[in-house]
């Protein structure tokens, strides 16, 4: 599940950052509220974490701009400041959890589960599937034809992205952005021995092949009878 992070302290930032992508979650990581208002309005998030002082907007101000459109996604605010009112105004605004600074990341982390798993209304919504390939995210578990996948939590993270985009091919830049948090070296191999490694779990002795190389441009995840590879 991807989250939009939204802080202006840097080491908390990054902190949390870490913190949740250690426990599985992708993380996009923002310092200001202008760029947290863009990046929610063009990216499809589980869940975003804003704090409230920013510069440029306020965490009120994005909350406020996002309901407006009608854009639902759940927000927990972060914040230090304990004033009823502004705890008030906050869930007024359509926010659906409040923290409070100094806080453990144990709980920050307590509040997102529940949080996810109350804002999936389908009961299906935590589930992405391609033909008899699914996967869990909330309990983080994958099966093929019946069988549990083990993975290991790159691969999870890369198996999502590809089940999320399935059918569109993604470069391995895309990739190495989105589940490595890194720009894309042409000299190493890392993208490829990891989807090797990966297609080595899903695909290797199941039927149909779901992972493929389209050669010069990267890798799509589809059901397909051929492909040219």
């Amino acid at each position: 599940m991807k989250i939009l992070l939204v802080e202006d302290e840097h080491k908390t930032g990054e902190y949390l950052k870490q913190g949740l992508g250690e426990a599985g979650f992708m993380v996009d990581l923002v310092n200001n509220g202008l760029d947290g208002l863009h990046y929610a309005l063009e990216h499809s998030y589980a869940l975003l974490i804003l704090d409230v002082m920013l510069p440029q907007l306020d965490g009120w101000q994005i909350l406020n701009e996002l309901r407006q459109r009608g854009i639902d996604t759940p927000v927990l605010f972060l914040t230090a400041r304990d004033q009823v009112e502004d705890r008030v105004k906050g869930l007024e605004l359509g926010a659906d959890d409040y923290l409070v600074k100094p806080f453990s990341f144990a709980e920050l982390l307590a509040r997102v589960r529940t949080l996810l798993r109350r804002g999936r209304s389908a009961p299906d919504a935590h589930r992405l599937q391609l033909a008899n390939l699914e996967m869990d995210l909330l309990r983080r578990r994958v099966v093929r034809d019946g069988k549990r996948i083990h993975l290991t939590s790159k691969e999870f993270a890369l198996l999502e992205l590809l089940l999320r985009r399935q059918g569109e091919v993604l470069p391995r830049s895309l990739i190495a952005s989105q589940v490595w948090d890194m720009n894309f070296d042409s000299d190493t191999n890392v993208i490829d021995v990891a989807m090797r490694r990966l297609r080595n779990k899903i695909d290797e002795g199941f039927e149909p092949k779901l992972i493929h190389t389209v050669r010069g441009m990267g890798y799509v995840l589809e059901q397909q009878d051929e492909l040219a590879c």
